[in-house]
């Protein structure tokens, strides 16, 4: 352990806690379309990108959404600002706007969306009791007397990626923001909710023809239970199909949306995000930008600013560092070669945890 020196700075400015930052750092707006989002493996720093992103675009005055849809929500504390369950304005110096979508929320509109597309097709007779008590937030389910039990989980599996879907359909469409960055779940979490449009759309196209077949067996009926009312579910679906449609023709348009694959200089995250990039182009998503966090130098070296303000690693004198950074580099170089022609990023490791405005000013000033 004596071969181990950390380079000391005589002081840190401080502000409620976290390093006090010029803010001629702060980048006014940022280079992005109007739709982020930032992916990767869990740990390693996509809600820290996706809060700094957020908060430099709404620097300049552009109303921004930033939205989690991680079931483990961290955007709260790293933000420092409490974050709602449906979008608000969580900044009075900025028209920044959060949300941090909860499907498994009561009053959630991601629920409320889907027990409504399921319950016209449980008056057709085909609905198959999927809209049947289904709160997707509390797992509603009825006990033998018909009484509704809580905590029994999802009615059907992907729920929560659907409820998720959903809303993320009506904030892309909210004329109050002009741009939406979305901190995703961990990549398997990420793959199914992306993979819903195409899942969604076969599932609705076989709601749609089972309709047909059935016009044609029952006649003018209006439904096989002679509900009058039975058409309105499939009228759901087919706007539900709609929307769909747009949201996969926006992720697809890289000219509106990004996706951002963040790592950390280490194989095994260099070889998942590899997986992640071959699958966001199989869905045909834009992938222009790699994040790489936690990157042993300092962070002096990628944007201008003061380095004095912060505890750097230090890989000429301290033995630990040197060793670090080697181990990083064969991961850099393979990340430089696996990702090449597309812009690469990198964002140092600091001392103490990113939280708070003033030190998220510091990581979008490397993400600029």
């Amino acid at each position: 352990m004596s071969d181990i020196e950390v380079e000391a700075v005589d002081s840190i400015e401080t502000t409620g806690g976290e390093t006090a930052v010029d803010d001629a750092t702060v980048p006014s707006g940022v280079d992005a379309p109007e739709y982020v989002l930032y992916g990767g493996k869990g740990g390693v720093g996509k809600t820290t990108c996706a809060a700094a992103t957020a908060l430099a675009s709404a620097n300049d005055g552009t109303p921004t959404l930033i939205v989690s849809t991680d079931p483990a929500h961290s955007l709260s504390d790293i933000l420092q600002l409490p974050v709602p369950n449906e979008p608000a304005r969580i900044s009075e110096e900025h028209p920044l706007y959060g949300v941090e979508i909860d499907p498994e929320s009561n009053d959630g509109a991601g629920a409320d969306a889907m027990d409504g597309l399921f319950d016209g097709l449980d008056g057709q007779g085909f609905g198959m009791g999927m809209g049947m008590n289904m709160d997707v937030g509390a797992g509603v389910g009825t006990d033998p007397d018909g009484n509704g039990t809580a905590g029994s989980g999802p009615m059907f599996p992907g729920a929560d990626e659907t409820a998720a879907m959903q809303l993320l359909l009506e904030y892309f469409d909210d004329p109050r923001f002009d741009r939406v960055v979305v901190d995703t779940a961990p990549t398997g979490h990420t793959l199914r909710l992306l993979s819903l449009p195409d899942l969604m759309d076969s599932m609705v196209g076989r709601f749609l023809s089972l309709r047909e077949r059935m016009r044609g067996a029952l006649g003018s009926m209006p439904g096989p239970l002679g509900e009058p009312n039975a058409g309105d579910g499939v009228d759901q679906l087919e706007a539900f199909s709609d929307r769909i449609e747009h949201l996969r023709s926006v992720l697809r348009d890289p000219g509106r949306t990004e996706f951002r694959v963040v790592l950390v200089p280490e194989q095994l995250s260099v070889t998942e995000s590899e997986r992640l990039l071959d699958r966001l182009e199989e869905f045909g998503i834009s992938t222009g930008t790699v994040v790489v966090n936690r990157v042993t130098e300092s962070v002096e070296g990628l944007v201008e600013i003061d380095a004095d303000q912060f505890v750097t690693p230090d890989p000429d004198d301290c033995v630990f560092c040197q060793r670090r950074w080697e181990s990083q580099q064969e991961a850099l170089e393979r990340a430089q070669a696996v990702f090449q022609g597309r812009d690469i990023k990198r964002v140092p490791l600091f001392a103490a945890e990113i939280r708070g405005p003033s030190m998220l000013r510091v990581v979008a000033a490397c993400l600029d």
